[in-house]
């Protein structure tokens, strides 16, 4: 097949970031900041409270498509690092996607997470500047209660639950421009570990959010 072209069901060829696409579900997303970062409300003009951004997120996909190609019931994890503003660019990026993605969805999954697919996730192709890879791997998320689990082998690790607000209520900060969605649930890691491409990562504690996606493309 030939580089930046995607086969539909019809085999035809059609050039990537001209196929439509959409995916629903859940994202979950751990970084390093000390209390909840501050990019969901300042749209990355305010810098992670550590100077710079490491994240690890994940992706399960309730229901999606891409043109013709059916990703419903796939996960995908994802590695993010930031030097400094979010806004700035010269991010390193990583994705993991589910072994179960036949050949098609996993080439339909590295299209939108690396931006190529354009739409929600085309950011991406903007602010990424070393895209680290992407790989097959057994891509886990779990809800137990309130709390998400995010498993992908040995190399990322990671549970979030809500921050409780006044009556136990999850803490939402609503109605807001972020690219991710405009509802975005406080949240806490119990446990964030990322060992992948030499990074060692431990953000236990530090901030989180829970998200509902609605992410379509190309435009």
């Amino acid at each position: 097949m030939a580089e930046g072209t995607q086969t539909l069901e019809k085999g035809e060829a059609q050039p990537v970031g001209t196929v439509p696409w959409n995916i629903k579900g859940e994202l979950i997303l751990n970084c390093n900041c000390t209390v909840f970062c501050p990019c969901v409300v300042s749209l990355g003009k305010h810098p992670p409270t550590e100077g710079y951004c490491q994240a690890w997120a994940g992706v399960r996909i309730d229901a999606g498509h891409y043109g013709d190609e059916d990703l419903s019931g796939l996960n995908v994890g994802l590695m993010l690092e930031i030097p400094g503003l979010m806004a700035r660019g010269n991010w390193k990026a990583a994705a993991y996607i589910d072994e179960r993605a036949s050949d098609a969805a996993y080439e339909a999954l590295v299209n939108i997470f690396s931006g190529k697919a354009r739409g929600t996730t085309g950011l991406f192709s903007i602010l990424v500047s070393e895209f680290l890879g992407a790989e097959r791997a057994p891509v886990v998320f779990e809800t137990e209660g309130k709390a998400r689990r995010l498993m992908v082998g040995k190399k990322i690790q990671g549970e979030v639950v809500p921050v409780e607000g006044k009556g136990g209520e999850d803490i939402v900060v609503t109605n807001t421009e972020y690219w991710m969605g405009p509802d975005i649930t406080v949240a806490t890691a119990t446990q964030g570990r990322v060992r992948a491409f030499g990074r060692v990562w431990d953000f236990d504690g530090r901030s989180a959010e829970i998200c509902q996606i609605d992410w379509k493309g190309p435009r």
